[in-house]
């Protein structure tokens, strides 16, 4: 394989300048989106990192090459090649880290625990000096795992086994990014917060999702595999009667983020897994948050797949699998806040427990457009059940949504895309 041929006449580098070559296999590294392929292409394109110069192509073994070729999250136009499985959770050595080396201040669970019960502690946030021990020892994983992503940047995966571990990319007040062919994995929280006052019986709030992005604009996320594998909350004891989460969102769209694309890839194994606009309240995402979803899979995803608040966003030729060991299943598509979203021709999988109603859930949206979808093989018109099973509870939701896409390419039956995503979604497979 010529990148493991590569790799080792440069003797395992771990940032290695790579000149491009006329006689070189393509280079996914250079590729740009494709025009029309969803809101990513709209107003100039997606290009990433594309024009970089050969001084700022790099290949990168671990984590310490990939903290110098994001350069702390600049500008340049660079190409990241990531080979073989890089370790957020490392010193500038290359020691694994674990939770106890970030452990600081005198932090211990048993304590948290005792001091924060809501027996006796109410329902006030958490403060004192196991709070501030928390979060002094937080701060300490963030410094390691939480990794900035700059403007025309490219981030690939190079063959079909790259993997990016433990690490939170965050592409914050940055515009024109590109991750492809990249597996993203257990994106582990090693101090998760009790909030007493979440969801009436409080909850625990874990920091950091797979990727992330904030303000960001013009990014193309294709062919990227994200999951919990390794450490899946389920396996996770519960603290206060409530699961003790350990990871927040795979994919996350907020804080005004606009015009992205997210094809072909595999978000799995997970609770929430991918949240668009972060609050009911946040008006100043409006005419924000323009976002396509195509080809992309969602299978043992509990929720947000995705839940949408104030955005326009483009669902057509998903997958959806429910396995039959579920665990704690609650919706796939979430219609909140001033959402618009316009979805045709998804495909639903699921075991007998889960019906057709429970694909979608609304909290104060109104519109949704939906059509073409396959539920367990047949046709199913999802508003209509939707209307028919939640009216008693909620606001009937409307097909009118205010706009039609126009940036898409050919939108497949659901049953053709079902067979397509199952065979190209996700990491390692872009042909």
């Amino acid at each position: 394989m010529r990148l493991r041929h590569c790799a080792a006449a440069l003797g395992l580098l771990s940032l290695v300048c790579v000149p491009a070559h006329a006689d070189d296999a393509r280079d996914i590294g250079r590729d740009t989106l494709a025009p029309y392929d969803g809101w990513a292409a709209a107003e100039g394109g997606t290009t990433g990192g594309a024009a970089a110069d050969d001084a700022h192509v790099y290949t990168v073994t671990d984590r310490a090459g990939l903290v110098r070729a994001l350069d702390g999250g600049s500008d340049t136009p660079k190409i990241i090649r990531i080979a073989g499985t890089v370790d957020a959770n490392t010193d500038d050595s290359g020691r694994r880290l674990d939770c106890a080396d970030y452990t600081t201040g005198g932090y211990d669970l048993k304590e948290y625990l005792a001091a924060y019960d809501p027996r006796t502690w109410g329902a006030a946030k958490p403060s004192g000096p196991q709070e501030e021990a928390r979060r002094a020892s937080a701060a300490r994983q963030a410094e390691r795992v939480v990794l900035p992503v700059g403007s025309h940047t490219t981030i690939v995966g190079l063959g079909d086994d790259a993997v990016l571990k433990g690490a939170s990319l965050r592409i914050k007040d940055a515009d024109n990014v590109i991750v492809r062919n990249l597996e993203l994995r257990d994106a582990y929280d090693c101090f998760p917060v009790w909030q007493p006052n979440t969801g009436g019986l409080g909850d625990w709030k874990a920091a950091y999702d797979t990727l992330e992005l904030d303000n960001a604009t013009h990014v193309w996320i294709d062919h990227v595999t994200a999951s919990d594998k390794g450490h899946p909350d389920e396996r996770e004891p519960a603290y206060f009667a409530r699961n003790h989460l350990r990871h927040d969102g795979l994919l996350d769209i907020t804080g005004g983020s606009d015009l992205v694309t997210v094809s072909w890839s595999r978000f799995a194994d997970h609770d929430k897994a991918m949240l668009i606009g972060n609050g009911d309240t946040v008006t100043g995402d409006r005419g924000k948050l323009r976002v396509t979803l195509h080809h992309n899979e969602f299978e043992s995803v509990v929720q947000r797949a995705p839940r949408v608040r104030f955005g326009r966003v483009h669902l057509y030729n998903n997958r959806y699998v429910v396995p039959d060991d579920a665990h704690g299943y609650r919706y796939s598509i979430g219609v909140s806040t001033e959402s618009r979203i316009y979805a045709e021709n998804n495909a639903f999988t699921t075991p007998a427990h889960v019906e057709a109603a429970d694909l979608v859930k609304s909290w104060n949206g109104t519109a949704l457009h939906i059509s073409g979808s396959l539920f367990n093989g047949y046709p199913v018109d999802l508003l209509a059940i939707n209307n028919a099973y939640n009216s008693g509870s909620e606001r009937d939701l409307t097909a009118d949504v205010g706009w039609t896409p126009a940036l898409h390419g050919p939108v497949d039956s659901a049953a053709a895309a079902d067979r397509a995503v199952a065979r190209g979604a996700g990491a390692g497979r872009i042909r």
